[in-house]
């Protein structure tokens, strides 16, 4: 186990910290003596994983702990259908693990997660914990395929929980936003291998609010990218293939173009001069929008999912109905256009199916997930509070990694279950040890 004390900041680099000290355990023994003697001391501990939360999720002055030393594949168990055939497995995996490294593993085993979000950076428990989705209206986020855990306590106990042994502590933890512990290793379900082919072009904000929900359902995993003060918007339609699937991947020369030059570089040059002078926004995003061209490919799966985002910035995100959706998006754009707010960054349009996760922001609903983003070197504020207040207005629920302003007492307003994910973290960690700025606004 490696220790040190260097100051912290998130990926988009709106959260910094200074620990205590920082610890890097390299088994579940050395987790439980990190916790154990920091809450002897009195000192608190958070863990972390990319950093890639917009929130302060994260951030401790007490000891910040990586699950870096902590990865791979620890076991798997397949699965059966109603019929008796294999229909994938179970597979247990420590937490620390990177999406981008778990991706392949998974494939050279025939399996797969059934959806990812778009940034493969991240480590399995932090995308989990922070409620990670994806898109498609027949797929559930990251926590609704978590089928057991391990999960250290304020006292030192690793605790092995699922729906049937420590069953409220499973259904708290699938979704915990690190309240209650730290997630050593987890059993997620995987499906068979497969592929998708993926279907790229330009379209019109316009045309995709006529019937959104047909949109949604129009492939298997269905999303847009908006250009704000433009009607353009980029559709991104994902089919699922078998695993041995013919694959026609982007081509290098291609993939060089479209995701580095043009979605980073060339984006990121947009943004900086946008940032010097807003007035051209609207025409730098007519210039952005316009630079992507239709493309298909067929590739594995985790590859097709997740893209590289090197341009830094700010999110919020709201999951709201899906019926309420398409006026969401009208009054968004309305409003922006009327504030006289600008932003060279697009508002990505998902979906995702209903679950039974606690805290989830789909829980028993299923949802259209809106997300606003601003460039990390222009104020993000008033872009933020105006979205908010149409989210609300619409019953939105706040991803728990994205920028929000709602606090607990709002929430336990908002979520069925808050009251009972409160009662487990009472019992868990009455001394807080787990606690930092962002559970103290967030949880009684």
């Amino acid at each position: 186990m490696t220790t040190s004390s260097a100051p912290w900041q998130n990926w988009a680099g709106n959260v910094l910290a200074s620990p205590s000290g920082r610890a890097r355990p390299t088994t579940v023994a050395e987790v439980t003596a990190v916790v154990t003697e920091a809450a002897d001391r009195g000192s608190r501990v958070k863990c972390v994983g990319a950093g890639h939360s917009f929130t302060p999720a994260a951030a401790t002055d007490g000891v910040l702990v990586s699950l870096d030393d902590l990865t791979g594949i620890e076991s798997i168990v397949p699965t059966l259908d109603a019929d008796g055939r294999v229909d994938g497995a179970d597979v247990t995996v420590w937490a620390g693990t990177r999406l981008h490294r778990l991706g392949p593993l998974l494939w050279d085993l025939g399996l797969a997660q059934p959806n990812l979000g778009d940034f493969a950076e991240q480590s399995l428990a932090g995308a989990v914990s922070t409620g990670t989705h994806g898109t498609g209206c027949s797929a559930p986020g990251l926590p609704a395929t978590v089928v057991g855990l391990q999960l250290v306590t304020a006292d030192g106990t690793a605790l092995t929980c699922s729906r049937t042994s420590h069953q409220d502590v499973f259904e708290a933890a699938r979704l915990g936003i690190g309240a209650l512990g730290i997630i050593t290793k987890m059993t997620i379900h995987c499906v068979p291998a497969f592929a998708l082919r993926a279907e790229e072009r330009p379209w019109t904000l316009s045309a995709a609010l006529e019937d959104l929900e047909g949109f949604a359902r129009s492939a298997d995993h269905a999303e847009f990218f908006w250009f704000p003060h433009t009607d353009a918007v980029n559709v991104k339609r994902n089919t699922r293939l078998p695993g041995d699937t013919a694959l026609r991947p982007v081509g290098r020369i291609r993939e060089l173009v479209s995701d580095e030059l043009l979605s980073n570089e060339v984006f990121g040059a947009l943004c900086r001069a946008a940032a010097r002078r807003p007035s051209l926004t609207p025409r730098l995003n007519r210039v952005a929008s316009g630079a992507l061209s239709a493309r298909t490919f067929t590739d594995r799966s985790y590859r097709v999912f997740a893209s590289p985002r090197r341009v830094r910035f700010r999110e919020m995100e709201y999951a709201v109905p899906v019926d309420a959706a398409s006026a969401v998006l009208r009054d968004l754009r309305e409003a922006i256009d009327r504030s006289g707010i600008v932003t060279p960054f697009p508002v990505e349009v998902r979906f995702a199916a209903a679950d039974d996760v606690w805290l989830s922001t789909a829980y028993r609903r299923e949802v259209c997930y809106i997300a606003v983003h601003q460039f990390h070197l222009m104020d993000h504020t008033e872009l933020f509070r105006l979205a908010e207040e149409i989210f609300l207005a619409a019953g939105g629920r706040p991803h728990w990694g994205k920028m929000h302003t709602r606090t607990a007492a709002d929430l336990s307003h908002m979520i069925e279950h808050f009251g009972d994910f409160v009662s487990v973290r009472d019992r868990l960690d009455p001394d807080r040890v787990f606690g930092n700025t962002y559970t103290e606004r967030v949880l009684p």
